[in-house]
C-alpha cells in the first residue's frame, strides 16, 4: 500500500489546511453558524479535485498502469517523488492540446515517468512523435518499460542528459516542433523559453505549454522556496516580454500557455 500524495497544489493545501482547521473547531467556542461555514468551505475546496477527475475520460490503461507503478515505487530521498507525475487531469489537458493546435512533433522538457509524454503520444497522428528530455537516466529507464507497455510507446524517443544540451543538439539539427511542454527544473525555465524563442526549434504558430507556474501558492503569496523565486521571477518575466502572449490556467498547479505575440494594429 503507497501513502495518498501529499498535498502540492493551491487548491489541495487550502483543502488541507481547513480540514485541519476543521478538525479542531468546537461549534460553541465559534458559534454554530461560523463553523458551518468553514465546513462549506472546507467541502468546495476539499471536493474540486476528486470532481474534476470523476468528470473527465478516464485514462487508457497504459497510462493506468505508468501511473500505479509511479505510486507503488520507492523513490529514494531527493528531488524524485510521485507528485512529480503529471496525473489524469493534466493528461488530458495535454491531449486537447494535440489534438485542438494538429501538432504532429512535440518537445517535452522534463519528462519524469512519462505520463504527459504518453498521454500526448495517445493523442497524435500516425507518424507523429514526442521528443522527450529527462536528466535522470534512472528514472527515464522506468519510463521507457512504461511505454513498451502501450502500443503507441514507439512515438516517443527519449534523450537523456541536461535539457539545454539536448535542446541545443535538436537546433543545430534542424529539429522543429508545434507544441512544447516545459515541466523540468524551475531555474533553468528561463534559459528553456529563451532557447526555443532564439531558435528554429518552435514553429511559427507553436505553442508552449508551461507547468507548475503557480507552484503551491509561492508566487502570489510570497516565494520562501528557489523553486517558488524562480516561478515567480519567470512569471513576472514572461509578462513583461512584449514577444509573448499568454494565460496562466489555474489547472493543478498552474499551466501557462504561451506563444509569440501576433502583429496587432496600433492604437492611433
Amino acid at each position: 500500500m503507497t501513502d495518498a500524495p501529499r498535498p502540492v497544489t493551491p487548491v489541495s493545501l487550502v483543502a488541507a489546511e481547513l480540514t485541519d482547521l476543521c478538525r479542531t473547531l468546537d461549534d460553541d467556542t465559534v458559534g454554530a453558524e461560523a463553523a458551518g461555514r468553514l465546513r462549506r468551505v472546507r467541502d468546495l475546496a476539499a471536493g474540486l479535485d476528486p470532481y474534476l477527475d470523476a468528470m473527465t475520460t478516464p485514462p487508457s490503461s497504459a497510462l493506468a498502469d505508468l501511473e500505479e507503478r509511479t505510486r507503488r515505487h520507492v523513490w529514494s530521498e531527493g528531488p524524485l517523488e510521485q507528485e512529480m507525475l503529471s496525473g489524469h487531469l493534466e493528461g488530458w489537458f495535454l491531449r486537447f492540446l494535440v489534438g485542438m493546435t494538429g501538432a504532429r512533433d512535440v518537445l517535452e522538457i522534463g519528462m519524469f515517468t512519462g505520463y504527459s509524454a504518453l498521454a500526448m503520444a495517445e493523442e497524435l497522428p500516425d507518424g507523429g512523435r514526442v521528443v522527450a528530455c529527462e536528466v535522470d537516466e534512472t528514472v527515464a529507464g522506468f519510463a521507457r518499460t512504461c511505454f513498451a507497455a502501450s502500443p503507441v510507446g514507439d512515438r516517443i524517443d527519449v534523450r537523456v542528459g541536461p535539457a539545454a544540451d539536448t535542446l541545443a543538439r535538436a537546433a543545430r539539427a534542424g529539429e522543429s516542433f508545434d507544441l512544447v511542454f516545459v515541466d523540468a527544473d524551475k531555474p533553468g525555465y528561463a534559459r528553456y523559453l529563451d532557447l526555443l524563442l532564439t531558435t528554429d526549434l518552435l514553429r511559427p504558430g507553436g505553442l508552449i505549454a508551461v507547468d507548475n507556474t503557480l507552484m503551491q501558492g509561492e508566487p502570489y503569496c510570497g516565494a520562501t522556496t528557489p523553486n517558488g523565486r524562480a516561478i515567480a521571477s519567470f512569471n513576472e518575466a514572461v509578462a513583461a516580454d512584449p514577444r509573448l502572449e499568454q494565460v496562466l490556467i489555474p489547472l493543478r498547479d498552474g499551466v501557462t500557455l504561451i506563444r509569440r505575440a501576433r502583429v496587432r494594429d496600433q492604437p492611433s
